[in-house]
């Protein structure tokens, strides 16, 4: 079981989402842009933006509940930048030391992650830099007309300065976006493109098919891409749409 609700009014500019799960067992989380902070199994941890898959070991039906940050957000509100958080898993009490030891104990005796989280925002969370909030507005742009135009993809992913007029060098926008994302334009526009192909594999039939939709440049680079992103190969990661012979 995984359901998602949406968060609190005030929260909405920091949190895409609310989450609750039952866990199945071990499963594969893959790159999806985001950091979360989640709650069960007696701990309170910070999941940071994944550059590849990983495997969550929680034994079968252990309830979690989590809050997924809006992308860029997650660095203002924990006081500490994403790309600290890359690829790695911190208890909210390492993270926050004692305030963050008492904040665990009201989660894990259930407070809601959304309450406890509106305690703890700030005015500097709230104000998301506006130079890191239009470069995820433009890739997340791209990203869709890259699926619109077949085999744009891979020639494109390298393209993701700073916003025209945004009175910021090149190096220093890709330097705020890595702190507040967790990894760099290019990186993130790769995950983008790996989300879309998960959301439209239940309804396509063949791989070909499938990395044009997504908006790769062909079917090797969907295979390399998500051999990397996810560590398995197209075919076994994928739940295509199964077609009956004749």
């Amino acid at each position: 079981m995984y359901r998602e609700s949406p968060p609190p009014e005030p929260l909405r500019r920091l949190v895409r989402c609310r989450w609750e799960s039952v866990e199945p067992g071990p499963k594969r989380i893959v790159p999806d842009g985001c950091v979360d902070l989640v709650a069960g199994h007696g701990e309170v941890f910070v999941a940071g933006p994944d550059t590849a898959a990983w495997t969550s070991v929680f034994p079968p039906g252990t309830r979690l509940r989590g809050l997924r940050f809006q992308p860029g957000a997650a660095a203002a509100m924990l006081g500490v930048g994403a790309d600290e958080l890359r690829d790695s898993r911190i208890s909210l009490t390492d993270l926050w030391n004692h305030r963050g030891a008492t904040l665990a104990d009201e989660i894990l005796s259930g407070r809601d992650l959304a309450d406890a989280m509106a305690d703890v925002a700030t005015e500097q969370a709230a104000a998301a830099d506006p130079v890191v909030e239009r470069m995820l507005a433009r890739l997340t742009a791209e990203a869709a007309r890259d699926a619109e135009i077949p085999g744009r993809g891979e020639r494109t992913s390298r393209s993701a300065g700073p916003p025209a007029g945004a009175g910021r060098s090149e190096r220093q926008a890709r330097r705020l976006f890595t702190l507040a994302v967790g990894y760099g334009p290019a990186t993130y526009r790769r995950v983008l493109r790996l989300q879309r192909a998960i959301a439209l594999a239940p309804a396509t039939t063949t791989l070909a098919d499938l990395a044009v939709a997504a908006g790769y440049a062909d079917q090797p680079h969907l295979t390399r891409e998500c051999r990397t992103l996810t560590g398995l190969t197209p075919s076994a990661y994928f739940p295509l749409v199964k077609v009956n012979p004749g």
